[in-house]
């Protein structure tokens, strides 16, 4: 018997197990060029101002795909697309920057890596999905993997932070669920829903980042190519990978993919930034990444 996260959605039709494969592999490039953010953050933009660099990653790329589809939503889609960008983007990118400025990264990390175990159990109440202990058990798995890649003896506890953790962590997994659920309009592409799902969360943005932050900072040729690698690839295209992801493959599968952003900032610190790799968060990379694999090909 198929169960509600292993349906297809209501757009697509029964793939085959390479298409399937193929679209995984899509969608997982999304949260690994989400992982470079830290490196970009860290070494190319001006310091201060995370929440800019979000509303960069989100509002640009999604008045573009509205210039060029020129479709706005109808009907209901008014308010679920400004909930879901919301919940995917305008308050998940100010609470994630909230704990990381808060916690150090690697127990901001952890914290975030606990969203497929909330995608599971959200998915009992919106999806009427029963969680298994296959997908219960590689979620945690996924977190333990990557508490031992990022998690360093100076971690800290800082209640506001570890609230915002979480908070992030939950919206991104209602946004996440949500999308399953409500899919998309008849006759909408997924790049249209991706467009007002950006526009929608840049928009909740605008305010909160000149409200937090003030006035934007003045921008260098470093900082410059920072700004459009994370608007162009961490927003345009890595937005339009995920949902169109998100869309088809089970919905836990599918979170278990965010697993490897922080498997990716840890990589790039110790490949770009020289920063010490010892031979437990190599156990905990091993971990991390069965966790995934396992996520994937866990199927009733």
């Amino acid at each position: 018997m198929t169960t509600t996260l292993d349906r297809p959605a209501p757009q697509t039709t029964t793939t085959s197990t390479t298409s399937t494969a193929g679209l995984t592999a899509l969608t997982a490039l999304a949260p690994a060029v989400w992982g470079t953010t830290y490196l970009v953050t860290t070494e190319l933009l001006p310091p201060g101002h995370p929440l800019f660099a979000g509303l960069l990653r989100a509002l640009p790329a999604g008045l573009l795909l509205l210039a060029i589809f020129r479709r706005l939503p109808h009907g209901v889609w008014w308010w679920r697309a400004l909930a879901l960008g919301t919940l995917n983007i305008g308050a998940f990118f100010p609470l994630l920057f909230i704990a990381a400025e808060r916690l150090p990264g690697g127990v901001a990390a952890t914290v975030g890596a606990v969203q497929p175990l909330l995608v599971i159990a959200l998915a009992l109440p919106l999806l009427g999905e029963h969680p298994t202990a296959a997908r219960v058990g590689w979620a945690l798995a996924g977190v333990g993997g990557v508490a031992l890649v990022v998690l360093g003896p100076d971690a800290g506890l800082d209640p506001v932070g570890l609230l915002a953790g979480l908070g992030g962590a939950l919206s991104m997994a209602t946004g996440v669920v949500l999308t399953r659920r409500w899919g998309r309009p008849e006759s909408v592409s997924s790049p249209v829903l991706v467009s007002w799902l950006l526009t929608a969360g840049g928009l909740v943005l605008l305010p909160t980042t000149f409200l937090i932050e003030g006035t934007p900072p003045v921008v260098d040729a470093p900082a410059a190519g920072g700004y459009l690698w994370l608007g162009a690839v961490g927003g345009l295209a890595a937005y339009l990978l995920w949902f169109r992801g998100l869309g088809s493959l089970p919905v836990v599968a599918t979170a278990l993919l965010g697993l490897l952003s922080p498997i990716v900032a840890a990589a790039l610190g110790w490949l770009v930034l020289g920063e010490a790799l010892r031979p437990v968060q190599l156990a905990g990379f091993a971990l991390a990444l069965a966790a995934i694999l396992g996520g994937q090909l866990t199927r009733r």
